[in-house]
């Protein structure tokens, strides 16, 4: 459904501000009311999408306001990427022969040139302008299914804790291993040695749903796994390297998208939370660690794979040779992970084999 009661008012410095209609409102609106157009910049929000051209310029963010600004029939839209607000609209538009173009929130920032105040229809006017600065919209369905997966590993973490601290209630044994967690799901405890306290029954029952849900959880992430492994070609670059599997390259890709968004290897460390920290006074330069800025399930990823998998990539067992005598225990693993993050991006971004080095 369209609002039809507020538009937009421009200036000759392109800053626009909602008003009312006037009798004015056909000499101001000229240039930005043509039944059809070329490009138009959309600001996305979850209730509305703001364009920079059109007589209306506020529309829902569902199926009618989409029809509406198809109507104008616009050979390319380019809008933010503001998280899932964004995606069923850019599906929508790109399915209908619409070529939907995306500009990083970081380029738009960079650009903005704030007049007066700043306005949903002064950021959508920006993005019209941003044509050349913007990239084509590429739906990844391995991004749902890996925030899927994430999800639920969550949720395991949660049930297995939950569980644990129930356990520790009633016996000596916090232990779940798959046939206990069967029996405790039926509700079996007839091998446990329970302690008989007045809390005792009510445990039990909440035992016995942590268990069942756990369960089922764990069968999700079956599935899910399955679906991830499925969508990640035989020949894909990344499962040259010794130690990524099928399930952790379509979680790397799933979370990253397009690699040649990162032109350096040093910036693809630091989306991963990897990159180091130093400080420097004078002569003394003091590490502080890791940054931990960038995604945290990439972070733990690079570091499972690099305790896991080190002795099979020659890269990493090269590395962890030659610093196992400075670095010790965790610091020499976080170390490992930022090497294996760096080879990603080398294989990766260059689209070549993996090649020891």
């Amino acid at each position: 459904m369209v609002e039809r009661e507020t538009e937009a008012k421009s200036s000759g410095s392109g800053v626009t501000n909602p008003y009312h209609r006037t009798e004015h409102c056909d000499k101001i609106h000229a240039y930005r009311c043509d039944k059809e157009v070329g490009v138009i910049g959309i600001d996305i929000s979850k209730e509305h999408l703001i364009t920079s051209r059109g007589r209306v310029r506020r529309y829902e963010n569902k199926k009618e306001g989409y029809e509406e600004i198809l109507k104008m029939k616009p050979c390319t839209i380019v809008l933010e990427p503001t998280g899932v607000y964004a995606i069923k609209p850019s599906q929508y538009f790109k399915e209908r022969g619409v070529r939907v173009l995306q500009v990083s929130p970081n380029v738009l920032s960079r650009e903005k040139e704030f007049r007066g105040k700043k306005t949903d229809f002064y950021d959508a006017e920006k993005l019209e302008n941003m044509v050349d600065k913007a990239k084509e919209y590429d739906y990844n369905p391995l991004k749902e299914m890996t925030t899927l997966y994430l999800f639920l590993k969550d949720i395991e973490t949660k049930y297995k804790n939950r569980l644990k601290r129930a356990l520790f209630l009633v016996s000596d044994n916090d232990k779940v291993s798959k046939d206990r967690l069967e029996k405790l799901a039926k509700g079996d405890f007839t091998q446990e040695e329970l302690y008989q306290l007045e809390y005792t029954p009510l445990v039990l029952e909440e035992i016995k749903m942590l268990a069942k849900n756990l369960l089922e959880t764990q069968e999700r992430l079956k599935e899910v796994r399955r679906m991830i492994e499925g969508q990640v070609p035989q020949d894909h670059v990344l499962l040259t390297i010794p130690g990524v599997g099928r399930l952790a390259a379509g979680i790397i890709i799933g979370i990253v998208g397009d690699v040649k968004r990162f032109p350096k290897p040093e910036s693809f460390v630091a989306y991963c939370g990897l990159d180091p920290v130093v400080e420097r006074s004078g002569r003394a330069v003091i590490s502080r660690g890791i940054s931990k800025r960038g995604n945290k399930y990439l972070r733990s990823l690079f570091y499972f794979l690099a305790v896991r998998s080190y002795s099979r990539n020659p890269t990493l067992l090269k590395f962890y040779e030659t610093h196992k005598d400075r670095l010790k225990g965790r610091k020499l693993y976080v170390a490992l992970a930022r090497k294996l993050a760096r080879v990603v991006w080398s294989v990766w971004y260059n689209n070549r084999p993996y090649e020891p080095k």
